[in-house]
């Protein structure tokens, strides 16, 4: 395990990874996730063998540090990024990343374009107030104080055994604060941003979760966007091998 302080105030970003060659795959997970949990056996699969992998845990999820002074927002999740890459010595990375994590690889491609040559998205967040159906958005409809006193022990009730297991460890301010930032989305908002990075962008969405709204647009932006046979939101859980495939850049 490693770290990097990434608040002024001694909090720290952790990751565990594997060594290999340049240039790294960063894995990020969504939100209440753990990126090792949703990503290990990924990386381990034998066709992306050979590179560098990190799996990071954003702040106030996993083995992360949770201040409560931080924010949370999308821009403070990427610059806690850029501060682990920039500590690990990575530059030109791929960043696999998940749901909210996707939004937050997005904004951190805006902001360090340095630490960022592909993105792999699977059903990343790519625009501001998501419907009410939307985890984020049942996490965000609790009052700070309600969710931290009992709304996310209510939450975890019926979400499911596989999310609970790892949101369970998240901390209750620090899911409440990036679930309220994730809805409210990044300035600009993540699916302009997307649109306009020139570097290799996937985007994957589970056939389970239906169209993808926009999809012509980026398509015509230059994202190569696949929808997954059999899956839904997780799509490294339900489809292991179309999601190592779009790693390892065979579509």
């Amino acid at each position: 395990m490693r770290q990097a302080e990434f608040d002024g105030k001694g909090s720290c970003i952790r990751w565990t990874e594997t060594p290999g060659a340049q240039p790294a795959r960063v894995y990020l997970h969504g939100l209440g996730a753990m990126s090792a949990v949703y990503h290990a056996h990924i990386a381990a699969r034998a066709e992306l063998a050979g590179r560098r992998s990190l799996f990071l845990d954003l702040p106030g999820h996993g083995l992360s540090d949770r201040p409560e002074h931080f924010g949370y927002s999308l821009e403070e999740h990427a610059d806690a990024v850029a501060r682990a890459l920039d500590t690990a010595g990575v530059t030109g990375a791929e960043l696999i990343a998940h749901s909210m994590g996707g939004s937050v690889a997005i904004v951190l491609a805006h902001r360090r374009p340095d630490l960022v040559s592909r993105l792999v998205l699977t059903e990343a967040n790519l625009d501001a107030f998501p419907p009410p159906t939307a985890g984020s958005s049942g996490i965000a409809s609790f009052g700070e104080e309600e969710f931290v006193d009992g709304g996310h022990a209510r939450v975890l009730e019926n979400v499911g055994a596989v999310w609970a297991a790892t949101m369970r460890l998240a901390d209750p301010r620090g899911l409440h604060r990036s679930a309220v930032g994730l809805r409210r989305g990044s300035e600009p908002v993540m699916r302009t941003i997307l649109e306009g990075l020139a570097i290799d962008r996937v985007y994957l969405q589970g056939e389970l979760s239906g169209p993808l709204a926009g999809e012509k647009a980026l398509r015509e932006a230059g994202v190569r966007v696949v929808t997954v046979p059999g899956a839904g939101h997780n799509v490294m859980f339900d489809n292991p091998d179309a999601f190592v495939a779009a790693v390892a850049g065979q579509f």
